[in-house]
């Protein structure tokens, strides 16, 4: 599987728009597309050195066909629709690729 990795940092003066725009607008706008299984956002707890606050979203995609899709097809209209934070978020994005998944180990 891969993952599609976006990490954002956000201003303080857009950060509660920007969060409820994410949960409620874009991410469900990304799944819609077909092209990704799940999304998890997570808040970085680093603290980074131009301030705001910083997000990972992690968008799991079906295969990577269907993240190629995902760019050709749908990532620039979604992604325009993040201009309307103009200069107030970054963003950097990286494609990764699940090598193993394991879980919590459970004595019995």
């Amino acid at each position: 599987m891969i993952i599609y990795n976006v990490t954002v940092n956000v201003d303080d003066s857009v950060h509660e728009d920007w969060l409820y725009w994410m949960r409620n607008e874009h991410i469900p706008e990304i799944l819609e597309t077909g092209k990704f299984l799940k999304a998890l956002m997570t808040k970085v707890l680093v603290e980074e050195e131009m301030g705001g606050k910083t997000y990972s979203v992690q968008y799991t995609a079906k295969s990577k066909d269907s993240l190629t899709r995902y760019y050709k097809e749908d990532a620039p209209r979604l992604r325009q629709a993040a201009a309307r934070f103009g200069d107030k978020i970054v963003a950097f994005r990286t494609e990764l690729e699940i090598v193993s998944e394991q879980t919590e180990f459970k004595a019995q």
